[in-house]
């Protein structure tokens, strides 16, 4: 079994999927794909309003964006203590309860990625010294740790939304 580790670059808010860069123990075991999206109101060819996903290439303040990010084994051995970190990009704000990923353990940071915790154990400590739970808005990362091994050829998908301030 191997250990491995894969750190997400914030992602732009402009770009519709931009490559991501991964730290791993065994380089080239987990191919990794971010896509940032927005959805909106169409409709289908019988005339019905159905809601869909396109990438983001325009947001404007206000706006929610969903970040998915798409990992997949391409080794030979089944991949263990995968975890997935990434950073909430600037000028955006967490939305509660939007993180999602199967068989993963989530937890969120607020000091920049040095320590993680659920969001009802995460603290932020005041001017005076005092500490406070944590708003979601405050959220400065979100970990992933997959609880299985993921197999080869296994590939998973994690997400969350953001809105622009």
């Amino acid at each position: 079994m191997q250990r491995l580790t894969l750190i997400l670059l914030p992602l732009l808010i402009l770009a519709v999927a931009s490559p991501v860069l991964a730290v791993a123990q065994e380089k080239g075991t987990i191919e990794l794909k971010s896509i940032a999206e927005v959805e909106v109101e169409d409709f289908n060819a019988e005339g019905k309003k159905v809601t869909k996903r396109i990438p983001a290439a325009k947001v404007v303040p206000g706006s929610e964006v969903i970040y998915t990010n798409v990992y997949t084994n391409v080794g030979k051995e089944a991949a263990a203590n995968v975890v997935i970190t990434n950073p909430i990009p600037k000028h955006m704000q967490y939305q509660p309860s939007s993180a999602e990923g199967a068989e993963t353990a989530i937890t969120f940071s607020v000091d920049g990625g040095q320590s993680y915790d659920s969001p009802g154990r995460l603290m932020v400590v005041e001017a005076d010294g005092s500490k406070r739970p944590a708003k979601p808005s405050e959220y400065t990362h979100i970990r992933w740790a997959r609880q299985k091994p993921l197999d080869p050829g296994a590939d998973g998908q994690v997400s969350f939304m953001a809105i622009l301030e």
